[in-house]
């Protein structure tokens, strides 16, 4: 689509079939539609998702309850995702959401109020990785090099262990970095840093050995 009138016969067809009388360009909004003595539905209609849609439908929402966003279907490899982030969003603001495709308009979700329900095994998730940072290395953002994670940090404790002691078991690594998984992190080798000498000995890569230098500030 290349203009927001492709939206309004859709999206006015949809709410006509539902009883409603509809007009668009009414004041600041795009479409409103009345129905009786119920109160109005209001529709603001844009070619894309933007913060500033979002602003302009929950400014909306002083005047009724009944507020929409209309956008193209996303269609291609991310539609799915963008979808469902956009839907949650709606939700989370109280705010209507109508997709139009091939001249039709399809409700995802009504205006109400949201009650999210917490997830008791994402907050575990992120409490575990709280604690297993050491410091406050991102400063909250990226460092120079990027993210530091509790795991990397987990890595660069048990890398600086074979730097100075050379191969090592897992279990003594673990023991002096108190990393309990050292084991598991050196045979994962995720970042090239460890190659097995013998069954539960691991040594030190040259690419560990530049990871250390290359984090030095990072743990």
């Amino acid at each position: 689509m290349e203009r927001e009138s492709e939206l309004y016969a859709p999206v006015k067809a949809l709410l006509a079939g539902q009883g409603y009388d509809v007009k668009g360009e009414v004041g600041a909004a795009d479409l409103v539609a009345v129905r009786g003595d119920e109160e109005p539905v209001i529709v603001e209609l844009k070619l894309r998702i933007s913060l500033a849609l979002f602003h302009q439908a929950v400014a909306r929402l002083s005047v009724c309850d009944a507020v929409y966003i209309a956008v193209p279907k996303p269609g291609g490899r991310s539609a799915r995702r963008a979808l469902r982030d956009t839907l949650a969003l709606c939700r989370r603001l109280g705010l209507g959401f109508i997709t139009v495709r091939d001249g039709r308009a399809e409700v995802q979700c009504d205006p109400g109020p949201y009650a999210p329900r917490r997830n008791k095994a994402k907050r575990a998730r992120l409490l575990r990785e709280f604690q297993r940072i050491s410091g406050d290395p991102n400063d909250g953002g990226a460092t120079r090099h990027g993210i530091v994670t509790g795991y990397r940090q987990e890595a660069l404790r048990c890398a600086a262990h074979l730097a100075e002691h050379g191969a090592s078991r897992g279990r003594d690594v673990a023991a002096a970095t108190g990393v309990k998984l050292a084991t598991r992190l050196m045979a994962d080798n995720h970042y090239g840093w460890f190659e097995r000498v013998e069954k539960g000995i691991y040594a030190l890569t040259e690419t560990g050995r530049a990871g250390l230098v290359h984090w030095a500030d990072s743990w």
